[in-house]
């Protein structure tokens, strides 16, 4: 699904990414975890084609093509979605109609045949009845007045309308009480398990999502690269005892 092969990033000048290699299989959900200022979302974002993110070495191979060769929208209508850690808020463009018109664009790209409107809207309100969104969410204003945890459930509603091939989760659990980290956990999973070719690379700093989640591989990033991969122990090892040890 993904090869990384020494990727070197910085940010404004500053080099976050120092060499980091990293393969997600298809089919597989993959953990990113390190602690603060490591790289982990600098890695998200570059992936992405965030244009202050700036690539000075390294390759990266998506689906046995050049990631890093794509536009924004070109690495999007492949197949890569990004949850973002901050969602924005986006005045005057209601969700379904953004939703409505990126379906569009990627069945389009795809040689697939768009939904119809009807049908479109009955895939939408079913989505949002899974996620415990509240009635009528998805059609205000992309994010505007959202709550944190209603922002992170908009951001898992794309990724089931959209249905991307890699799924990269920033942070997704930041800032949700209980309830609402089950129901994202639980969608993205339900979405795993529907999707099994699809891979989903969780970004984290802790091990209550991937108890839902239940990761087959492990990362450490620290200081811009990966310095160790392993099973699921290894987050129940750092819950435990933090990086010690490791870093």
């Amino acid at each position: 699904m993904l090869k990384i092969s020494n990727l070197v990033v910085s940010v404004d000048k500053k080099q976050i990414l120092k060499g980091l290699d990293l393969t997600v299989e298809s089919g597989k959900v993959h953990a990113i975890m390190g602690p603060n200022g490591s790289g982990k979302s600098t890695l998200a974002y570059a992936l992405a084609g965030h244009p202050r993110y700036s690539v000075e070495e390294g390759e990266v191979e998506f689906l046995g093509e050049d990631l890093l060769a794509m536009s924004v929208d070109q690495r999007a209508k492949k197949g890569l979605f990004l949850s973002f850690q901050y969602p924005q808020e986006i005045a005057g463009v209601p969700v379904d109609a953004f939703l409505r018109m990126a379906q569009r664009e990627i069945a389009t790209s795809r040689e697939e045949k768009p939904l119809t409107l009807m049908k479109f809207k009955g895939v939408l309100e079913e989505e949002v009845k899974k996620l415990g969104m509240k009635e009528g969410m998805h059609k205000r204003n992309l994010n505007e007045g959202f709550s944190g945890g209603e922002k992170k459930r908009n951001e898992i509603l794309q990724m089931s309308v959209l249905k991307p091939k890699l799924v990269i989760l920033d942070e997704v659990d930041s800032g949700l009480d209980v309830d609402a980290l089950k129901s994202v956990a639980y969608r993205v999973k339900e979405y795993k398990e529907a999707n099994p070719e699809s891979s989903v690379l969780v970004i984290t700093h802790y091990m209550r999502i991937l108890k839902y989640l239940e990761p087959d591989v492990v990362t450490i990033v620290s200081d811009g690269k990966a310095i160790k991969h392993g099973g699921r122990e290894l987050s129940e090892y750092i819950e435990d005892k933090g990086y010690e040890g490791i870093i």
